[in-house]
């Protein structure tokens, strides 16, 4: 089953639900079908109770870093603000000049799981999405992304947690196409808006879910023995290497960058990167 997610014009841009019926064709609820191009997208986990993340849970992303692997799951947070869908901008906010990409696969919760089994684990799962976790390096404060005197935030909260920092796909893909999700290739691209490579796809990350710390049923068990996790709550489980953060030179989205993030069987996010005036709301 793979339901996607849409603005209804008809409900105030309300978010309605269709099921694809191939790649370029959804069924709507009333029995009729529209071209996939005719919809505007909207997150297929529009507003999540909790979004749960877990960082460096991919070997080549440590080995990227000449980092150990981590000997737990590393958690933090995001919010329902930085939801947003397919084709809406990535705002970056007034401060930072070090936004980064991270393609990740999204685990949606469908039942309630509290200290679960790794055994038990995917029946707890609704779905899985591909999301795009933002993060601003300079806030995060990775030295790759430091002028002269800057420091980060000593936490992750504004780096990880600003409005518009998390991108997730259309599509919600159900467990029975996806029974296991340890095989799934994840891939990102870059697609300047200026300078000599402009509109040239530039390739970031191109990893597999094969390549993780944890599996999806370890990181649920082990986030729900301390985090009880409700239905509709969005699971974002690490990124492969190729960040732009670690390059050598490093490489930072810029305005009128787009970017492209994309799961094996499940689809793409692409969001355009823009600037606001520095002012407060």
């Amino acid at each position: 089953m793979r339901r996607f997610s849409y603005r209804d014009p008809a409900a105030d841009g309300g978010i309605a639900v269709g099921m694809l019926v191939d790649q370029a064709t959804v069924a709507l609820a009333d029995g009729t079908t529209r071209a996939l191009a005719e919809l505007t997208p909207a997150p297929a986990a529009p507003r999540p109770g909790k979004v749960v993340c877990v960082g460096l849970n991919y070997k080549d992303h440590c080995d990227e870093q000449g980092i150990p692997y981590p000997d737990r799951p590393m958690l933090f947070a995001k919010f329902a603000n930085t939801v947003v869908a397919s084709g809406d901008p990535i705002v970056r906010p007034p401060g930072s000049h070090a936004l980064d990409l991270e393609v990740e696969l999204g685990v949606v919760i469908g039942e309630r799981a509290r200290h679960v089994a790794p055994d038990d684990a995917l029946k707890h799962v609704a779905g899985y999405v591909v999301v795009n976790d933002v993060t601003a390096r300079d806030w995060q404060g990775n030295k790759q992304a430091l002028g002269p005197g800057e420091r980060g935030d000593g936490q992750w909260l504004r780096a990880k947690g600003s409005d518009t920092f998390l991108p997730v796909g259309p599509v919600l893909v159900a467990t029975d196409e996806i029974p296991d999700p340890s095989g799934l290739r994840l891939r990102s691209w870059r697609i300047p808006g200026s300078g000599e490579d402009a509109g040239h796809e530039i390739p970031m990350q191109d990893g597999t879910t094969a390549d993780m710390v944890f599996d999806v049923p370890a990181l649920i068990a082990y986030i729900s023995g301390y985090i009880t996790l409700d239905p509709g709550d969005l699971l974002i489980t690490g990124t492969p290497s190729g960040v732009g953060v670690f390059r050598e030179p490093p490489v930072f989205l810029e305005p009128g960058d787009m970017v492209r993030c994309e799961v094996e069987g499940i689809g793409r996010v692409e969001n355009r990167v823009i600037d606001i005036p520095p002012t407060v709301t």
